[in-house]
């Protein structure tokens, strides 16, 4: 397919459990670095899974000035603060006067902020009677509004982030959030590019963050039985593709790109990084939660992808997977990906990035953009960690445990959400 803007990556900025730079990050991926660990951003003894894989060591104030704005901010919006305002400054756009600024937009898929848990289980505790028969409701709403902080409620809502990205770095186009679960960064760096193509914005700040790592999200895994409970290893927890996989690590972080019109970039002698060239994206319309087993909408939509590119399935050189660790995602994936590639498929390698990072839900995508952007630069593809024992179902190259040097210059990623929400993405050595 013809696209008369071409639209390139000038600036990346990642804070993640495996570093807060692309380049920090795609080095502990290169030497096999597991981001996962005991819980620490709650008392998770209770719970099923007590481990994850959190963003260590991070300041907003290294990244900003009066950080103190933002005290009543979830981990989404100051995660995706520090990752913007990296990208913006590797990008040459951060305090740059020459630009105009109505044409720089925002587009994020961004998750909910930092629930106040422990004045939510008190206003509980004090309305809820011994036997637990009766709820007094209207007790209920009476403690809690005498002891939430309405603006701290409100930095829950997931707009909020991507206006204080906009605010903050001054950047006046097109704003938009998506929340499309797992696939949402993914989607944001897809709509964005679409904006750029169709003339709406020179330029876009994209990409997502999120934290789950909260009593609610770990609760709400757990009951879904998606989270891995091997406690007793949390490094060895994520094993993509894996037959004794059992479930995913929960991750949090943000990633942010900068997409830009190849003109307006060539006009400001930007360093061109990249090229993201096609965007495919597709509902499974199967259930709430699980993916279409037979790999339905994630086959449409790699297909959808490679023709927005104007590829065919042998120009791509890798599959950055979406690779869970789940039962149902890592066979949907694998099955889809045989279908669209045929024979091409047993040739192609394939990793997960998630056997290294946990799942970064709403932040996925956009970290294994980052990713795939090194991947071309340096020519080293990220191993799947923790593949011991391969599962005849899965029978793809998950490049098992160990970087590999191959040079690539177009590779797919794919995010597919619960739900059945999915998005691919083709990005591409840029070729002047």
């Amino acid at each position: 397919m013809k696209h008369t803007r071409r639209v390139v990556i000038t600036g990346m900025g990642a804070i993640t459990p495996l570093g807060h730079t692309p380049k920090e990050l795609y080095a502990n991926q290169l030497e096999g670095k597991s981001g996962a660990g005991p819980t620490f951003r709650f008392d998770a003894r209770t719970f099923p899974t007590k481990f994850s894989s959190q963003v260590k060591g991070f300041e907003l104030g290294k990244y900003i000035r009066n950080p103190e704005r933002f005290d009543k901010s979830g981990l989404n919006t100051k995660f995706a603060l520090a990752a913007a305002k990296d990208a913006l400054a590797d990008a040459g756009l951060l305090d740059n006067p020459k630009v105009d600024r109505t044409m720089i937009g925002v587009y994020l898929g961004s998750g909910e902020g930092s629930h106040d848990f422990p004045n939510l289980t008190l206003s509980m505790a004090l309305v809820t009677p011994a036997d637990g028969y009766k709820v007094d409701t209207t007790g209920f709403f009476q403690h809690s509004m005498s002891l939430f902080d309405g603006a701290h409620e409100h930095e829950v809502e997931m707009h909020t982030t991507s206006g204080h990205v906009a605010n903050e770095f001054d950047l006046r186009g097109p704003n938009y959030t998506c929340q499309t679960a797992c696939a949402a960064s993914g989607q944001a760096l897809g709509e964005a590019l679409e904006l750029i193509r169709r003339g709406d914005a020179d330029a876009m700040i994209t990409g997502g963050s999120h934290s789950m790592i909260h009593p609610f999200g770990v609760t709400g895994f757990n009951l879904l039985t998606t989270l891995s409970q091997r406690n007793d290893d949390p490094t060895k927890a994520s094993r993509p593709f894996d037959l004794n996989r059992d479930g995913f690590v929960l991750g949090e972080g943000a990633g942010m790109v900068v997409l830009e019109e190849l003109e307006h970039a060539k006009k400001r002698g930007a360093t061109i990084h990249a090229e993201l060239v096609g965007y495919g994206t597709t509902a499974d319309a199967y259930r709430v939660t699980d993916s279409h087993p037979e790999g339905r909408g994630a086959i449409k939509c790699i297909k959808l992808a490679l023709e927005n590119a104007g590829l065919k399935p042998t120009d791509i050189g890798y599959v950055n997977a979406h690779g869970t660790s789940t039962h149902v995602n890592d066979l949907a994936e694998t099955i889809a990906i045989k279908n669209v590639f045929g024979e091409y498929a047993y040739k192609l390698p394939i990793s997960s990035i998630k056997s290294m990072l946990g799942h970064l839900i709403c932040a996925a995508g956009v970290v294994e953009m980052v990713t795939s952007v090194l991947t071309i630069r340096h020519g080293v593809l990220p191993p799947t960690i923790n593949y011991e024992t391969p599962d005849p179902e899965c029978d793809l190259d998950y490049v098992p445990n160990v970087a590999r040097e191959v040079k690539v210059d177009r590779i797919l990623s794919n995010s597919f959400g619960f739900g059945g929400q999915n998005v691919s993405l083709i990005v591409s050595k840029y070729v002047a």
